[in-house]
C-alpha cells in the first residue's frame, strides 16, 4: 500500500501499535538527524527528553521553550547543562527570528496549546524552522486505565482530539507535510498515590479543582494498581513527524 499524503505508513524499523517503547529518544533518532542539530522544544515542561538528548549528541543545542512561570523558573534554577537553554512563552508566539531551528518537539504539549491557538502554534513552528525542517509531535492517546483515571478530574477528549484535528488541517494547507506516523505504547509507572496526585493531579500549570470528593474517589481507582513496586500502567501514544516544505 502506497502511503497518502496526510496518513503515511509508518517508517521501516518503526514499532507496531501494540509494541511498548521505554525511551522514547531511541524513536526520535531513528527518525530524524539529531547529531549538531539546532533545536527547539515547545512545552518542554522539565526537559527530561531534552537534557537525555543533549548527553547522547555532543554538539546538539536545544532551547527549552516553557509557557508556565513556576517550570520555568525550575528550570532556570537547574543545573545547567551543556547545549542547553531556556525561555519563556507559548507555541503560539515563538521569541525568536525566522529559520532559526533545524526541528522541533511537543511531547505531550500540543494538546494543551489553547484550542484558538493551535493553528498559530503550528504556523510558528513552520516560521521558526529552516527549509525542510521537522516537527516531532508526540500525543497521549484517548485510551487505556491511565486515561480513564485522569478523565475522572480532567477530561482531554475534546483538546486531544483538536490537536490531531489541527494537525491535519495544517498539512492541508500544504505549509507542513507529514513524513511519518507511529504509534505505541509508553510505560508510566508511579510510586505511590501522593506521587501521582502530585504530577498528574495537581500540576504547577492547570487547576483541576480537586476536592475531597474527588480525591477519595480517584484513590479508590488508583488503588488497584498499586503492588509492592509502586503503580504500573501502558500509556497508548500518536506520533507524527512532520517537515515543511520548500527549500
Amino acid at each position: 500500500m502506497q502511503p497518502t499524503a496526510s496518513r503515511p505508513v509508518p517508517p521501516a524499523g518503526a514499532p507496531a501499535a501494540d509494541t511498548i517503547v521505554h525511551d522514547e529518544l531511541e524513536l526520535l533518532a531513528g527518525l530524524v538527524p539529531l547529531a549538531r542539530a539546532r533545536l527547539i522544544e515547545l512545552g518542554c515542561g522539565a526537559a527530561r527528553l531534552a537534557r537525555a538528548l543533549l548527553a547522547r549528541h555532543a554538539g546538539t543545542t536545544l532551547v527549552g521553550l516553557e509557557v508556565d512561570e513556576t517550570q520555568h523558573a525550575k528550570n532556570l534554577a537547574a543545573a545547567p547543562q551543556a547545549g542547553l537553554s531556556f525561555a519563556r512563552g507559548g507555541a503560539q508566539a515563538i521569541p525568536f527570528p525566522d529559520a532559526s531551528f533545524d526541528g522541533a518537539l511537543m511531547l505531550k504539549s500540543l494538546h494543551h496549546v489553547p484550542l484558538a491557538a493551535m493553528a498559530q502554534a503550528l504556523d510558528e513552528t513552520a516560521r521558526v524552522l529552516r527549509p525542510k525542517g521537522w516537527l516531532y509531535v508526540s500525543e497521549p492517546v484517548f485510551a487505556g486505565e491511565l486515561n480513564e483515571l485522569i478523565r475522572m478530574f480532567n477530561d482531554e477528549r475534546d483538546v486531544r482530539a483538536a490537536a490531531q484535528a489541527a494537525l491535519d488541517t495544517a498539512i492541508g494547507g500544504g505549509r507542513w507535510e507529514q513524513a511519518a506516523e507511529v504509534r505505541f505504547s509508553m510505560p508510566a509507572r508511579f510510586r505511590d498515590f501522593a506521587e501521582f496526585e502530585q504530577q498528574v493531579m495537581r500540576p504547577s500549570f492547570a487547576d483541576h479543582r480537586i476536592d475531597d470528593a474527588m480525591l477519595a474517589a480517584v484513590r479508590e481507582r488508583f488503588a488497584p494498581h498499586l503492588g509492592p513496586d509502586g503503580a504500573a500502567f501502558m500509556r497508548p501514544m500518536h506520533v507524527r513527524l512532520l517537515r515543511t516544505r520548500g527549500g
